[in-house]
């Protein structure tokens, strides 16, 4: 918002943050955002003092909402303490925005509360994805407004906000509250679905000798299905997907219309059950015993340029396997240090040199450019491992058999 033009304020009760944030420092890793902070630092100021926010008119919410402790459910705490210490500092012409994602019927019930104070609410969902969180926040794909039916003065501030993006050509929808929220969680159902889909066949082509690699060409040149996102491998994973799913299939049993997704079961079965294979595959591969056994595992982050280690099934990966009696060496460009907060047992390198020294078999867990890139040659050199087990499906794999390894990718012959 800052690059965009705007005075902003950003508020956190997390004072450790704050202080990071003011100091130029970004609390996680993501391209990009480091060189924007410091750019912007003369228009974005932190603090943990809501009573600040009096001076401004339009307040983004854009906190958490992690699935529930034993539930299915989104936790929706955060977004209501949010609320709660915003209400006693806005007022007539103020706007409350949402950005969070929430289950549908939400914004309703928080407009009510917002309203009583005389201010409006609008729900503008995300679509940012880690690892290119600034270009899809400055450059959007589409943007999307839920306000009240003939609430046009929401939509004129709201313009305002995002004129530089409107005046780019970025699509905008206008819609109701309940189609608002519903754009995010089912874009995110659908995307499951998809990568769900491809791990399917990959189930398929493991007991048959298809590739399913050769297979996501093929049908993705049909315009109606598209090749993006028909990567077979070990799954999704990170701090949305999974949850929002979820989330969404709890939402739907509650409105009644809880066999609409039951698909999504199925979804998050087969997204669950790729990564049980790997630990299968890395049984088969040393003789049916991983007790004592020397494995290398090649990232930690749910995906590339990302610190996020949240449901990420590379990690996942390396805990089963350590909970088997594997000596797990890990390592990770960026994820070790929150990898090691949620796993403090695991066994982390620095390097993928490190990691790979002692090993056995060497895992690629996360399609890193570093990892996927490597020249086998010089792995070779390194470790005495002749196995490589291809986790993500972005390895040479002439290259890796040409240096002699015996390679194994996820629903490959």
């Amino acid at each position: 918002m800052a690059e965009l033009g705007h005075d902003v304020l950003g508020v956190d009760v997390d004072e450790a943050k704050v202080d990071a944030l003011s100091a130029g420092r970004a609390p996680f890793y993501e391209p990009g955002l480091p060189e924007l902070l410091a750019a912007e630092h003369g228009r974005l100021r932190f603090t943990t003092d809501i009573a600040e926010v009096e001076h401004a008119r339009v307040h983004f919410v854009a906190v958490g909402t992690p699935q529930k402790a034993g539930s299915d459910e989104a936790d929706m705490r955060f977004v209501d303490a949010a609320i709660d210490a915003l209400l006693p500092h806005i007022g007539p012409g103020h706007l409350v925005v949402g950005k969070s994602t929430v289950p549908v019927g939400t914004a309703e019930r928080l407009a009510a509360r917002v309203e009583e104070t005389g201010a409006h609410l609008a729900w503008n969902p995300e679509f940012l994805r880690e690892g290119y969180a600034v270009s899809d926040t400055l450059t959007p794909d589409r943007i999307v407004y839920g306000v009240r039916f003939g609430d046009a003065r929401t939509a004129e501030v709201l313009d305002e906000i995002y004129g530089r993006s409107l005046e780019a050509g970025t699509p905008r929808i206008i819609t109701d509250f309940a189609t608002a929220e519903l754009v995010k969680v089912s874009a995110n159902a659908f995307l499951a679905t998809k990568i769900s889909f491809i791990n399917a066949m990959a189930e398929i082509a493991e007991v048959t000798g298809a590739d399913v690699t050769t297979l996501a060409d093929a049908i993705g040149f049909d315009a109606r299905i598209g090749r993006r996102f028909l990567n077979a491998g070990i799954g999704f994973g990170g701090g949305c997907l999974p949850k929002d799913i979820r989330a969404f299939r709890a939402r739907a049993r509650e409105l009644g219309v809880g066999s609409a997704l039951d698909f999504l079961d199925d979804v998050d079965q087969v997204n669950k059950r790729r990564r049980a294979r790997v630990v299968q595959v890395v049984s088969e591969q040393l003789g049916g015993s991983i007790q004592g056994r020397r494995i290398a595992v090649l990232g930690l982050s749910f995906k590339p340029d990302s610190d996020d280690v949240r449901d990420s099934p590379a990690l996942d990966i390396a805990q089963r396997l350590d909970s088997l009696g594997a000596r797990v060496a890990a390592t990770d460009p960026e994820a070790v240090e929150t990898a090691r907060r949620v796993a403090p047992d695991l066994d982390y390198r620095d390097s993928l040199a490190e990691a790979v020294v002692d090993a056995e078999i060497l895992l690629v867990l996360t399609e890193w450019q570093q990892f996927c890139g490597i020249n086998p040659h010089e792995v070779a050199g390194l470790t005495s491992a002749r196995t490589v087990i291809d986790g993500r499906n972005c390895l040479d794999v002439s290259a890796w058999r040409a240096a002699g390894f015996t390679y194994i990718g996820m629903g490959r012959p």
